[in-house]
Order: C-alpha cells, then sequence, then structure tokens
C-alpha cells in the first residue's frame, strides 16, 4: 500500500491523518485496490451502495443513462477523488448511476461502515475521518448544485459558458483544461453535440474563445 502514500495524502478523506497511521488505517478498513481497464464498469446502476470508491490512477466518470439510451455525464472523478460516498453514507440500497473507467484506472474501495462504525480497536483516526467524511459530502452538494445551475440555462451557448467560466474560476486562469472530449462535454451539459461544436465555433470566431481539443482560453 505505501506506493499509494502520495495519492491518498492528496486525498481529503485522509487530511490531518499522520503517515505512520495510514497503514494500520488501511488494514483497519479492509480496503480493496482493484484496477479497471479503459470503458470498464467500475460499479453499475442498481449495485450495492456500500462502498466509497478512491481513484489512486486515471480518472473515472459517473453516467446516467435515461430510458432511450441517452447518456449524461453527472461528474468526472480524478486520482485522489471520491465517488458513491453519499449513497453510502445515506444507506441507499443502490447507487442511481454507472461509474465508467475514463481511462485505465486503479480504484480503492472501502467499505462505508467500517469508516462510520468504530472498530473494536478504538482507532484514534476514526473521529478525523469521519469529519473528513461529512465534509466532503457537503462539498459534493455544493457542486451538483453548480451543475445544476448550468444545465438549468435555456440555450446550449449558456450553458456552454456558463460552464467554462465555473472552469476558469477554478483553476483561477483564463486558460484552462477540462476533463471532456466534445462528446463527454455535449453529455456533460446535456446538450446535443453537433449544437455544442457550431456554438464553440462562433464563440471563436466572436473572438470570445480560443480552443482546442479540451483546452480553452477566454479572450
Amino acid at each position: 500500500m505505501k506506493k499509494y502514500f502520495e495519492i491518498l495524502r492528496k486525498c481529503p478523506l485522509f487530511n490531518d491523518i499522520k503517515d505512520e497511521n495510514l497503514i494500520s488505517m488501511l488494514d483497519c478498513l479492509d480496503v480493496k485496490v482493484i484496477p479497471f481497464r479503459k470503458k470498464e464498469t467500475i460499479a453499475a446502476e442498481g449495485s450495492p451502495a456500500k462502498y466509497i470508491g478512491i481513484v489512486l490512477s486515471g480518472t473515472a466518470q459517473l453516467e446516467r443513462t435515461d430510458y432511450y439510451g441517452n447518456r449524461s455525464i453527472v461528474t468526472s472523478i480524478e486520482a485522489s477523488e471520491l465517488f458513491g460516498e453519499s449513497f453510502a453514507c445515506a444507506g441507499a440500497e443502490k447507487i442511481p448511476f454507472d461509474i465508467i473507467a475514463a481511462e485505465n484506472a486503479e480504484i480503492m474501495l472501502i467499505d462505508c461502515e467500517k469508516i462510520i462504525n468504530p472498530c473494536t480497536n478504538a482507532c484514534s483516526f476514526h473521529s478525523q475521518m469521519i469529519f473528513n467524511l461529512l465534509k466532503i459530502v457537503a462539498t459534493k452538494n455544493i457542486i451538483l448544485n453548480q451543475k445544476a445551475e448550468i444545465t438549468a440555462k435555456r440555450t446550449t451557448r449558456e450553458k456552454l459558458m456558463t460552464y467554462l467560466l465555473s472552469q476558469a474560476k477554478k483553476s483561477d486562469s483564463n486558460c484552462f483544461t477540462i476533463p471532456y472530449d466534445r462528446q463527454e462535454l455535449a453529455d456533460y451539459l446535456q446538450v446535443d453535440r453537433s449544437g455544442l461544436s457550431s456554438e464553440i465555433s462562433k464563440l471563436r470566431e466572436e473572438g470570445i474563445i480560443e480552443s482546442k481539443k479540451s483546452r480553452f482560453k477566454l479572450l
């Protein structure tokens, strides 16, 4: 497990937990590390909502597919970030989306019960982990509200610009790279890909943005 220490130190679940406690903590939590190939399903819609996942390498995406097969990307999960924690903590029976490896990835799975219910050893780090987990869930709710604000816009142009402005603010720069290709961005914004490509072209012609693949610059 030591080879994952560098990425685990960046994971908010382990904030303020000392390195010397990491090995015993991971043993106590009985974590599992599983490799996944690009486009492989990490967890399918309807799977038991008992695990918290941590992306150790690569990236993953939360996706929803409607009755007609239309895909919507809920969010992208980068290395050191979590997924599934809200449903696991809420005691939901099943997860309502698919979790897909966007590229080759390693995923750490932790049974949520082992975090929220202290073990018989009364490990000192449990209280800190529960506090960290509560903060993560609250932060994720804010992020989901921000996405709802984006997708609630009426036009493709408004959705795109609201998203790009949020990414510029997040990166604290007018130049940034988004975690999606064109189709994935269309799925995230819940718009038609051709309409999205058309709006990007118009914004470039109007001198509002520069873009190349996933790289954008606000002018």
